[in-house]
């Protein structure tokens, strides 16, 4: 892990975000065929105008969760470490580039992993001020933990089981 990996910095939106995940969309959706379902751009750089971890977060929904041996090289390939779980059961991590450009999640699509991440960005999408709410906590947690990427993810946490609860519920249509 090189010293910028380790190294939490937010930045200002960019506007070629979008466009970096597209490009990356277009390299993805040759290698799985038909098991891929859906590929979502996610997390923060998602978020138009919120300020992020200059890292695309790729998601990759697929049907059935396999990860074999021939597609571990093929995103080898395309410059992707795999990680396996990485902590989080029924998600397969990868990550791109030193310093890292791009994470991947390759994930059941439908499922839970799935729906949260899908339902976090749309919310925030759809909520300005919550997308403000979350960048200024991103931008105090950096600050307090520039060198510690887990303690900073950590501490996100309770926002961030706020705001899929408040996804649920707007969802699902009620007030």
């Amino acid at each position: 892990m090189t010293q910028a990996d380790r190294v939490v910095e937010i930045v200002p939106y960019d506007k070629r975000w979008p466009e970096l995940f597209e490009a990356e969309r277009e390299r993805l959706s040759s290698l799985a065929g038909p098991r891929i379902k859906d590929v979502q751009h996610v997390g923060s750089t998602a978020v138009p105008g919120l300020a992020a971890k200059s890292i695309i977060d790729v998601m990759v929904g697929v049907d059935p969760l396999l990860v074999e041996q021939g597609l571990v090289a093929a995103l080898g390939g395309l410059g992707y470490e795999y990680f396996g779980e990485y902590g989080i059961p029924g998600r397969h991590f990868f990550r791109k580039g030193d310093p890292r450009t791009h994470h991947l999640h390759w994930v059941r699509w439908g499922g839970e992993f799935w729906t949260q991440q899908i339902d976090f960005r749309d919310y925030l999408r759809a909520f300005p001020e919550e997308a403000e709410r979350y960048e200024r906590l991103k931008r105090d947690l950096a600050s307090r933990f520039s060198s510690d990427r887990p303690s900073y993810t950590q501490a996100k946490t309770h926002f961030v089981s706020d705001i899929l609860q408040k996804a649920v519920w707007w969802k699902s249509g009620r007030p």
